[in-house]
């Protein structure tokens, strides 16, 4: 056990860094560069924020108690858009409200209340598109800001709509014609209704969608395919065919495009290669891709959150394990970074991450990241693993993983399998068997903690919020002898009850991965359910809920609660009055403390 006092004062270097604020994303509107939206937790709950870009000045637009993470600003800078839910459970309705603040305007008062992830605008702000899912499938629709209608609908998971400059193209990415996470690309004349062209690199390839061009006329778009194994960028042109692939074969890894230059000669593309983030200027004309200079650490944090403002400088987010995510500008030409532009919170000085390989009990290579007290081990350690699954840790500033080195403990969060940045075929590998190679690659972690005297056999607590926090109750069940105990967030325990109850969103997600519904994949879906290996728990449990989540919902918990109890296992459910995790900083700082307090009693 750590040596460490459990400091829980109010003025707790912890939590400090929890309350240092940090800018999410930002955005400029496309017409209207003086204006932009921020999302950001500088008032202790992520919220939306007006943005004067001149000044930096931030007004606040929302207000809501679970916080809201998603919007986007219109083209004229005149109104900010995001989906209003009750209490964080993604159920509801976009809504715009004035750049200057006033009462949210439901654009879909006709629609009942729908999940969605995406709502797009036109580059000159004709035509507003957003994704509406609802047991009736995936739904896209259009508004002009008078009349909404229907463009396309889908049964399966789908993406979108991207539109054209003027509108006169929309575009989803939809598994439509696969049934699993694979997309294509379909594009549909907005006027007509017609489908006029479909992207397509087989059924077991991922094409997905990037941005049109910002030059009025210009119907090409920025578009991926992972055909040769990664993400590669290409330029399609829905309307004449013509497909460019990007002249990158010496850049390793996933490649995705993430923003066109004013005058759409050059593109800014990403490069995500086993958790590390590297930028590249590729000019169309020319060919050739230019190596940027930028700090090292996590740039974006996703595609789109770089963007040029002018044809000299690029605006995007950057963070590292210890400072907060802040927008930075990047000299467009060498990606030297040159002022910042909005500032996080000064955070206490915290120690490094650094990423090591070890190998998986499937003999599989994982990259995962480290950091550790002062001094020499054995330590204490804590193993998280990321949500997901379809995503990736990297370097990214973590309260939670600097409060465990303030208190003694070691902090290894993995990549295991199904993570993203490591090949399609690593991504795809948990696929129809969730559970399983992930779980072999916990038992690697602690063979190789244990193995390089990070920590002791029996020192090792597993946790993770979300898929994380599956991965965690699937554990403890499945190798309930590695564990000293276990602590799960928002987690899946029943993927069967789980379906019944959640968001449409999550619903396809679930039939992609599993490729079928629980009814069409019983066994499948019962051998990667936690509540199958309940009996076998033996580990010390803490859970923390959401009592509003539509992704993981509250009943398939309190099953799983219900048997854990029957069965007399020892279970801590702690519920929250909010959705798929906390927003607010004060509620972190709470679940953070509670998790402190249950390490500290499982190992004494």
């Amino acid at each position: 056990m750590t040596d460490k006092v459990l400091d829980t004062t109010a003025s707790a270097t912890w939590k400090q860094r929890f309350r240092a604020a940090s800018i999410a994303w930002a955005k400029v509107a496309a017409n209207n560069p003086a204006r932009g939206l921020v999302c950001t937790n500088k008032d202790g709950i992520y919220q939306l924020y007006a943005w004067e870009v001149s000044s930096g000045t931030l007004t606040a637009l929302t207000s809501q108690p679970a916080g809201v993470v998603g919007g986007i600003i219109s083209a004229d800078g005149e109104y900010v858009y995001y989906h209003h839910d009750q209490q964080g459970n993604e159920l509801g309705h976009f809504v715009r409200v004035p750049f200057a603040g006033g009462e949210p305007e439901d654009i879909s008062p006709d629609l009942t209340p729908y999940a969605s992830f995406f709502i797009e605008q036109s580059h000159d702000g004709s035509l507003t598109g957003f994704l509406a899912a609802s047991p009736n499938g995936f739904e896209i629709y259009a508004t002009d800001g008078s009349t909404t209608r229907q463009l396309a609908a889908y049964k399966q998971i789908t993406y979108g709509p991207k539109l054209s400059y003027g509108g006169e193209i929309a575009v989803m990415s939809t598994g439509e014609y696969t049934g699993t996470l694979d997309t294509s690309l379909v594009a549909i004349d907005v006027q007509s209704g017609v489908e006029i062209a479909k992207l397509s690199d087989g059924n077991e390839v991922k094409n997905h969608f990037g941005d049109f061009s910002p030059v009025a006329g210009d119907m090409r778009m920025l578009a991926v395919t992972n055909v040769s194994g990664y993400d590669r960028p290409l330029i399609w042109n829905p309307r004449t065919g013509e497909r460019h692939d990007l002249a990158i074969d010496e850049i390793s890894g996933d490649v995705t495009p993430w923003a066109w230059s004013p005058d759409a000669k050059k593109i800014l593309l990403g490069q995500l290669y086993q958790a590390e983030y590297q930028l590249y200027l590729y000019d169309i004309a020319a060919q050739t891709a230019t190596k940027l200079n930028h700090p090292s650490g996590v740039l974006g944090g996703y595609a789109g959150n770089g963007f040029f403002v002018s044809d000299t400088e690029i605006f995007v987010t950057w963070q590292d394990s210890t400072h907060p995510s802040q927008l930075v500008a990047l000299d467009a030409a060498t990606g030297e970074q040159t002022r910042t532009v909005l500032a996080a919170g000064e955070p206490p000085a915290g120690r490094k991450w650094r990423s090591v390989t070890f190998q998986s009990e499937n003999g599989s290579p994982i990259q995962a990241w480290l950091v550790t007290p002062e001094g020499e081990g054995p330590f204490p350690t804590i193993l998280e693993t990321h949500g997901g699954p379809t995503s990736v840790m990297c370097e990214f500033y973590s309260p939670n993983s600097q409060t465990w080195v303030d208190h003694g403990f070691a902090y290894f969060t993995i990549n295991y399998h199904g993570s993203t940045t490591f090949g399609k075929d690593f991504e795809r590998s948990i696929w129809g068997k969730l559970g399983n190679l992930e779980v072999e690659d916990m038992a690697g972690a602690h063979r190789w903690l244990v193995d390089n005297n990070i920590s002791t056999p029996d020192g090792i607590i597993v946790t993770g919020w979300s898929y994380g926090g599956y991965l965690t109750l699937q554990s403890i069940g499945k190798r309930p002898e590695l564990w000293a105990g276990g602590m799960a967030g928002i987690a899946i325990a029943d993927w069967a009850l789980m379906y019944e109850d959640q968001a449409e969103t999550l619903r396809g997600y679930q039939r992609a991965l599993f490729g079928g519904t629980p009814a069409e994949t019983p066994e499948a879906t019962r051998d990667s359910s936690p509540i199958t290996y309940a009996e076998q728990v033996t580990a010390p449990l803490l859970v923390i809920q959401g009592s509003n989540d539509t992704r993981c919902p509250p009943r398939q918990m309190r099953a799983y609660e219900e048997k854990m109890n029957t069965l007399g296992k020892p279970i801590q459910i702690e519920w929250f009055d909010a959705g798929h995790g906390s927003r607010a900083q004060e509620q972190s700082i709470q679940h953070q403390e509670m998790m402190l307090r249950f390490a500290y009693q499982v190992l004494g």
